[in-house]
């Protein structure tokens, strides 16, 4: 029996403290924004490509529209945003820095509040990273932001047929370390920016021009608690070379990067505003 007050498991109820809070994180971001040139944007909760953003379709929550075609609730924002910007308003905005704050819903019923910003046609990840570490700054937490490059783990996996992407989803440290090559071994052990050089003078070409990557964004930026995680994978249908994630206690509050969509290079992040709001509160 379903009792009346009831929500289903997933979904989200902010009242009292907790909405002031979540509204206070929304206030602070936009403000930011606006200050730095983004006007918002608003997507349709229904999508018909969804099926583009996210890597198990089994996720979607899918439902039919008049006409019998397949469409989804939102699940992610990103393609959408940048798809919508392109071909729907196209001409009629010369306008290129978005941002977005709304939920996304994946199946069954998983619910989750998103700050989002997109740079479209930038190459600099530092532009929008920037942005994202300004906001947690506003907010008076100093969580801790690490740096990938996603393009590292497949280059090592075409390299080492001993290897696959799933020793990187897991972290197989021991496997990397089996290989017995120096310059692997620096990469499993690199961890600040102060240590790539030493990984660069021994790494082949192609792991170097990944390296570098990393290097000039740190540069980029001025972030007092920054690690190097060069050997983190995670599947993403966009997100596909530089990588940042910021993180307090395990908890992952924001991550963002570098991807193309029709062949345009863009940059941009992801908030997770409702991790942030259970940190704040209490």
């Amino acid at each position: 029996m379903i009792l009346e007050h009831e929500i289903p498991n997933g979904s989200k109820l902010y009242f009292g403290e907790s909405a002031k809070v979540k509204r206070h994180i929304e206030q602070v971001s936009s403000a930011l924004l606006y200050k730095n040139g983004f006007q918002e944007i608003v997507t349709p909760i229904f999508s018909y490509h969804q099926h583009l953003s996210v890597v198990d379709e089994k996720e979607l929550i899918k439902i039919n529209d008049s006409q019998n075609n397949s469409i989804s609730l939102r699940a992610d924002s990103t393609i959408d945003v940048v798809r919508i910007i392109e071909k729907r308003l196209g001409s009629n905005t010369e306008q290129k820095k978005w941002f977005y704050i709304q939920p996304v819903l994946r199946f069954p019923t998983e619910e989750q509040y998103q700050v989002g910003v997109e740079y479209i046609g930038e190459k600099k990840l530092s532009s929008v990273m920037r942005l994202a570490l300004e906001i947690f700054d506003k907010l008076e937490i100093e969580p801790l932001t690490q740096v990938s490059n996603i393009k590292i783990p497949k280059l090592l996996a075409e390299m080492f047929d001993e290897l696959t992407l799933d020793d990187f989803r897991h972290i197989n440290i021991e496997k990397f370390l089996n290989l017995n090559v120096d310059w692997v071994k620096k990469l499993v052990y690199l961890q600040y920016v102060e240590q790539i050089d030493d990984v660069m003078d021994i790494a082949p070409e192609s792991i170097r021009h990944e390296l570098i990557k990393m290097k000039d964004l740190c540069s980029e930026i001025s972030c007092k608690n920054a690690v190097l995680a060069p050997l983190y994978y995670a599947e993403m249908l966009y997100y596909d070379e530089l990588f940042f994630r910021v993180i307090q206690n395990n908890e992952v509050f924001a991550r963002g990067g570098r991807y193309k969509n029709s062949n345009i290079r863009s940059v941009g992040f992801a908030i997770y505003t409702d991790a942030l709001c259970e940190t704040l509160t209490k």
